[in-house]
């Protein structure tokens, strides 16, 4: 699809009563929404904001947010989505390095320090040009340690990066995409994205528990345990495709979605590609499918280079853009990789990779064999400080019901190398659980580190 205005306002001419934005007791159709978006662009505009200026958008995802996010590209602003549960230490080394203009949260909640602050107003209509390569978004990566980058995009690379995905799923006029991630997350992006692209209607219920709100979606974007949860409550789904991802795909877990009647897909995504590159149906198999069209792959001394029109602009840094690519033209994503044939199998981050004995562990190839075991939902592999191999490989499981982790080591003997076998096993807390779409490495490294100082 090839836009010559606002996605929404082209869509708005082209069926203007078809439904757009599915809330709770609300739905927009296309016109009603592209009124509300106009408005709210209006008084941002009274406001002052113009094309190019930085905007800091922080909120949990909600219908207010959404609109925002789409009145400041209206606008042409360059949006900024912020988690709203970063620490203000935190946003004061982080924000002073992206040049923005303004910031705006939700009315009740905290605003941006330091930034003036836009207000909650409408007013007479106003647009900047459609202009898809003017920069759009900045979206920050989830870098394993300091200050994260800030990987911009235009709307030409999330508009191609919603055609790959969908050249391999079904989703039109007629579906609903759930939005169950967040904006500050370009997972969630690529559901907004998509939804832009087909011209479906995208479903906003943060309120309900997931259950309640999948109620009449078609799609949706979750990482397994989710999905796991779900099936197990036994409930008549109208969903009919899973877009999963966030951690490795237990075969059981896709065998069970399946003979629910869920098409379910996996593939490999990254911050700097606009979300997904390559996309399969989940068949259990350790690849991730085939590169997606608009993308170009190749793997250089075992490290996945890719290059692609959903690429960012660059690094947002002191209000230049910094390349991402390098001498050749290429990104080269630190991520390790084989092909089998035109398929992508991952090995793992080169930046995870650690030492036991001078044994090398990578910690993904760990967490596959684990996670085939029956009762294990989600597994991750991170290293603890010996004196005697210098790091040991320590597991965090998510499990379905009781486990008897001496079991596990007795079922991984025949499975794993002994160096390979985790030394201690973990229950992953609640609130890491709740991080729902990629927890973080670095801090479980820590509450393990914690938990093994504690008497």
């Amino acid at each position: 699809m090839t836009f010559h205005r606002w996605p929404w306002q082209h869509w708005a001419e082209l069926r203007g009563n078809d439904e757009a934005l599915i809330l709770e007791g609300l739905t927009l159709d296309w016109t009603t929404l592209c009124q509300r978006v106009d408005a709210l662009a209006g008084g941002f505009h009274q406001q002052g904001v113009k094309a190019g200026d930085g905007v800091a958008l922080r909120g949990k995802n909600s219908t207010e947010i959404l609109l925002a996010w789409m009145a400041l590209l209206q606008c042409g602003a360059r949006v900024l989505p912020l988690n709203p549960q970063f620490p203000e230490e935190f946003l004061g080394d982080l924000l002073p390095g992206l040049t923005l203009s303004w910031g705006i949260s939700l009315p009740d909640e905290k605003s941006v320090a330091g930034l003036p602050v836009l207000q909650w107003i409408t007013a007479a209509p106003w647009q900047a040009c459609w202009q898809p390569d003017r920069l759009a978004s900045m979206t920050l990566t989830s870098g394993s340690s300091g200050i994260p980058k800030a990987a911009v995009h235009t709307c030409a690379a999330h508009l191609a990066s919603a055609a790959g995905v969908l050249s391999r799923l079904t989703y039109g006029a007629k579906d609903s995409w759930l939005l169950s991630l967040p904006l500050f997350h370009v997972s969630g992006q690529g559901i907004f994205w998509r939804w832009l692209q087909a011209g479906g209607g995208l479903v906003v219920k943060p309120d309900l528990a997931l259950a309640s709100a999948l109620q009449g979606c078609t799609h949706a974007s979750l990482v397994p345990t989710q999905l796991w949860r779900l099936l197990e409550q036994k409930q008549v789904f109208t969903l009919r495709e899973v877009l999963l991802g966030g951690a490795t795909i237990p075969v059981a877990l896709t065998q069970q979605a399946t003979a629910a009647g869920l098409a379910c897909w996996c593939g490999y995504g990254l911050t700097e590609l606009a979300s997904t590159v390559c996309a399969k149906p989940a068949d259990g198999l350790p690849d991730v499918g085939a590169v997606l069209p608009g993308h170009q792959l190749k793997i250089v001394d075992g490290e996945i280079w890719l290059r692609s029109a959903t690429l960012a602009s660059g690094y947002w840094r002191e209000g230049e853009l910094v390349s991402l690519c390098n001498a050749e033209g290429w990104f080269p994503t630190r991520d390790l990789g084989e092909l089998k044939g035109n398929r992508l199998q991952i090995i793992g981050r080169a930046d995870n990779l650690f030492f036991s004995g001078g044994e090398g562990i990578q910690p993904e190839i760990v967490e596959q064999i684990i996670s085939r075991h029956p009762s294990i939902e989600q597994v991750f592999i991170v290293p603890m400080t010996d004196v005697e191999f210098g790091q040991r490989p320590v597991a965090i499981v998510a499990a379905r019901g009781e486990i008897d982790y001496q079991e596990i080591n007795l079922w991984l003997n025949d499975k794993l190398p002994r160096f390979q076998i985790p030394v201690h096993w973990y229950t992953l807390p609640e609130p890491f659980r709740q991080e729902g779409i990629k927890v973080s490495r670095q801090k479980l490294v820590s509450w393990v580190t914690q938990r093994l100082l504690l008497p």
